[in-house]
């Protein structure tokens, strides 16, 4: 249900809604286009283009073998580079599997128009409006302090293999950010600057690191995941903590355990959003042995939420280029999304906290940190070291 879900969402965000156009009238060039055609395709709108995709020919009008047009079977020269782009062309390929049958990709123009438009420019500002967000939001409220004066005590906040799993995550996450921006910003922010052959560089080595590191952050997920899931589990306690703003607005200090309400949305943001990601980049890695769109625009065609909505039916038969074109898109969708969510988590387990930083530094927090973030949880350890069996001391 969730995949059916995200990728409704993706064909939506791929401009699937594009409104149909008036078809013109076509009887003066004799059904071919016209300059109403030429001018809307060049301006972005979507036009009716079945005066040309289905006009390949009709085999039946063949003429003889040795007759006039005999040869091609009834179909002419444009007839048959029309079928090749539209994919109806019947293509057999003596080596290379599926993918080598597809000659001419018609859709491939489209999707990296999408790709070099409105992903950059809007994925792009969604970035930097989160930072100006961050920015403006320290600049009023500043860094949250310890109330409470230190007591000098310490209390154990994560362990040595918790913070591993923290930081192979966040680690991988950002070279993963990082190599993924210069892939979609480097030709129009370092190219123009450093030079074509400077940024095929980069984009060749952040290929190769993106391709490699993205292992460490799906096992980073997996590890925090099976660490942590049992203590992100939604209860009455985060009810609290939203309605008092965690604190992190106005002066409250909400009680919680081991996570609060915010800390669990980041996780399940980092579990939801990271897994679909890891997802979509698998079936980018392999993408002719795990093709993800085709069945799930099934399963939504069936279940008529297209028509609901106002859609047509969505594509049930994708080439490999068309999948990779949308796991690539998915893929990018959501690693904005998760980079913004997790600016905000840097945020505040760097400068907008006082002591948040030790819990995965040192793994060690003051108790009075403790005490003012997570009372709770600080309650539980106490209670927990006061009845653990102490060591006897020998006697001297």
């Amino acid at each position: 249900m969730l995949r059916v879900a995200l990728a409704l969402i993706l064909s939506l965000s791929l401009g699937i809604m594009a409104q149909a156009q008036e078809t013109p009238d076509r009887s003066a060039t004799g059904g071919a286009q016209t300059l109403e055609d030429i001018l809307a395709r060049q301006q972005g709108q979507s036009i009716d283009d079945s005066f040309r995709r289905d006009d390949v020919g009709d085999p039946g009008r063949a003429a003889g073998a040795m007759n006039q047009l005999g040869t091609l079977g009834g179909l002419s020269d444009p007839e048959v580079w029309r079928a090749v782009r539209y994919g109806s062309a019947e293509v057999k390929v003596s080596s290379g599997g599926e993918v080598a049958s597809v000659l001419m990709q018609d859709g491939g123009m489209k999707w990296l128009a999408w790709r070099d438009g409105p992903l950059r420019t809007y994925g792009g500002w969604f970035l930097i409006g989160t930072l100006a967000a961050l920015l403006v939001f320290y600049l009023l409220r500043g860094k949250i302090m310890i109330d409470e004066p230190m007591t000098g005590r310490t209390v154990t906040r994560f362990k040595a293999f918790e913070r591993f799993g923290h930081w192979l995550l966040a680690g991988s996450f950002i070279l993963l950010g990082l190599t993924g921006l210069l892939i979609l910003f480097g030709r129009i922010f370092i190219a123009p600057y450093f030079g074509k052959e400077a940024n095929a560089t980069l984009l060749e080595v952040s290929k190769w690191v993106h391709n490699n590191v993205a292992w460490a952050f799906i096992a980073g997920l997996v590890m925090i995941f099976v660490m942590w899931v049992v203590h992100n589990i939604p209860n009455r306690t985060d009810l609290v903590w939203l309605r008092q703003f965690g604190g992190i607005i106005g002066k409250a200090h909400p009680p919680a355990k081991k996570f609060n309400a915010g800390q669990k949305v980041i996780f399940w943001s980092v579990i939801v959003f990271g897994g679909s990601i890891a997802v979509s980049g698998v079936s980018l890695l392999f993408p002719y042995e795990l093709p993800l769109f085709a069945k799930t625009f099934t399963v939504l065609n069936d279940m008529g939420i297209p028509g609901l909505i106002g859609l047509e039916q969505l594509p049930t038969e994708l080439s490999p280029q068309e999948e990779m074109q949308f796991a690539q898109g998915w893929h990018a969708i959501m690693a904005f999304v998760l980079m913004a969510i997790i600016l905000a988590h840097i945020y505040i387990g760097s400068v907008g906290m006082e002591g948040a930083y030790d819990a995965m530094g040192s793994g060690e927090v003051d108790e009075a940190w403790a005490h003012q973030h997570h009372s709770i949880w600080l309650d539980e350890m106490k209670e927990a070291d006061a009845s653990a069996p102490k060591e006897a001391t020998p006697a001297e």
